[in-house]
């Protein structure tokens, strides 16, 4: 499921929640109905959107008005004038499937790419424009702020085919088995037309679709590529409506074939999951499936072909260090991003300044920490935003639009809210309490460190002894600078309680807050007195 964009923003993409509904635009990326799920409960408009997937998304859900919708052409810019400042929208094709487009924001929140769901190729990249592009090691001459990326393989490092060699593929699947006297094709999805269409040309013969079976695919086809489709159940090729239940269905066909004493049909299911998934495969399964360059025959005899219209992990990196974004937001959820190079190398550590476009886009103030005033720290302190629920009506134009002041409707302004969640490179939905302890845990290194010179400055006569205090001066701060953070964030003690560093143990209120923060409460040390009168005695022994 797509995710949510961030509160500071005036725009929502691919999202049609209760929460959304109160940004004042609305994007589609495309019509796949996990991107449009909610579409009819909380759609308002304006909802910008390419013409074809305007279409699409009507023949899914026809309780919709088209006049919601306003249509944006690919490579077109379009002038939107919201409540808080213009900003400018830009669509480019996503390589997915037919409609599904990339937009790119550029206005005071800064500027940002959100992919949708896309197929990352030298021609997608290359249609952007070339200020965000770099070139032969070098970073370009405007970095985007924030690119919010499609990382569904992610986490999967095989290298995947072309979409124009996996078709290949499939071709050659079908020329190996010319005795097959049906071949089903499981293309049941938005974006595999692109497969019919290729095997009707190689072949010179058209598709049988189901119109009772898959009335959402056979409306699509009719809409996109009507010329391949046959009205002739006894054609050769044949879509195969395979979920769910394929292998059954695929059993099933074959187990008749045999029964009436024919050649097995051909089932090809082109689709990267198969490959993705190693659960409840054999060692010898997952061997062959790291084969990706054929089609593979499974132990139900339906043949694989690694066909994707996501972009795998080597084309998500390529594509980022070509973009060098300055931070990357994962769209799908596990922390996917988090599993790619290039976030683990420019993005993960990097602190941002106060300045900086990302803390305006997520609205959060940043604050020097007043633990260790010698040391170049920063803690995030989040602010709730406001989100003011307005309408801007927007005439199309040519190829810049300008929504006109004159035609927005503005309602009445939603009281302060606790900041809902954000993702941060696909991390942790439950809000920004990870990138808090990460940079806690910086200060307390970075403290930690002073501590460490202060004392080797001060203790120079015994290793052995000086070592040890060292090391426990270290503890001593770390905690300290963990008990000043409770504090800055109104953790509540009782009475009862005696500060760190006493034997008595922590309260209720303070090991629950250690523990929402996933940080094991740490035992109570010995106070600094104690350990400096422990330090004096081992002088003395010298």
């Amino acid at each position: 499921m797509p995710i949510e964009m961030p509160k500071g923003l005036p725009f929502s993409v691919d999202t049609w929640s209760p929460s959304s509904r109160r940004k004042r635009h609305h994007f589609l990326t495309h019509a796949h109905k996990d991107h449009s799920q909610g579409i009819i409960t909380y759609a308002s408009y304006p909802v910008y959107s390419t013409r074809l997937t305007k279409t699409l998304v009507l023949q899914n859900y026809p309780q919709l008005n088209k006049s919601m919708f306003v249509d944006i052409e690919v490579g077109k810019s379009m002038i939107v004038e919201d409540f808080d400042c213009n900003f400018t929208v830009t669509a480019f094709d996503a390589n997915h499937c037919p409609g599904a487009v990339m937009f790119l924001f550029e206005g005071n929140f800064g500027n940002i790419l959100h992919t949708g769901d896309c197929r990352l190729t030298p021609e997608c990249l290359q249609s952007l424009p070339e200020k965000y592009i770099g070139k032969k090691g070098k970073k370009p001459k405007c970095r985007l702020d924030h690119v919010f990326l499609d990382c569904t393989f992610g986490q999967f490092s095989m290298t995947m085919p072309s979409r124009h060699m996996a078709i290949q593929q499939i071709i050659n699947c079908i020329w190996k088995h010319p005795d097959a006297p049906t071949v089903y094709l499981t293309c049941d999805l938005l974006g595999q037309e692109e497969i019919l269409v290729r095997v009707s040309q190689t072949f010179g013969c058209k598709i049988f679709v189901d119109e009772l079976r898959s009335p959402g695919c056979f409306h699509a086809l009719e809409l996109t590529v009507p010329e391949i489709l046959s009205q002739d159940p006894c054609s050769r090729f044949q879509l195969f409506d395979g979920f769910p239940k394929l292998y059954e269905k695929a059993e099933a066909k074959i187990a008749e074939a045999q029964a009436n004493c024919q050649q097995e049909p051909l089932i090809i299911r082109p689709s990267s999951q198969w490959y993705a998934c190693d659960e409840g495969f054999s060692e010898t399964e997952k061997r062959r499936k790291e084969r990706p360059d054929q089609a593979i025959r499974d132990l139900y005899g339906v043949w694989h072909v690694c066909y994707s219209i996501h972009s795998s992990r080597e084309e998500l990196d390529w594509a980022l260090q070509l973009l060098a974004p300055k931070w990357v937001v994962s769209t799908t959820p596990s922390c996917r991003a988090m599993e790619l190079n290039y976030v683990k190398k420019h993005c993960l550590k990097n602190q941002g300044a106060s300045d900086d476009s990302l803390w305006k886009l997520l609205d959060i103030g940043v604050a020097s920490s007043s633990m260790a005033p010698d040391v170049s720290t920063k803690s995030l302190c989040c602010s709730s935003g406001v989100e003011k629920t307005t309408k801007c009506f927007v005439e199309p134009q040519s190829e810049t639009t300008v929504i006109p002041t004159s035609r927005r409707k503005r309602l009445s302004v939603s009281p302060p809210s606790k900041r809902p969640s954000i993702t941060l490179f696909g991390k942790a939905r439950l809000g920004i309490q990870d990138s808090v302890l990460v940079r806690e845990e910086e200060e307390i290194e970075s403290t930690s460190r002073v501590s460490t010179e202060t004392v080797n400055a001060s203790f120079q006569q015994d290793e052995v002894v000086e070592v040890n205090c060292v090391k426990s001066l270290e503890i001593k701060r770390s905690v300290d600078c963990m008990e000043t953070k409770c504090q800055s964030m109104d953790i509540k003690k009782d009475n009862a309680v005696s500060p760190i560093g006493s034997s008595k143990s922590y309260n209720a209120n303070l090991r629950k807050f250690y523990r929402s923060m996933n940080v094991p409460v740490p035992r109570p040390l010995p106070s600094l007195v104690e350990l400096m009168k422990i330090n004096k005695c081992a002088k003395r022994r010298l």
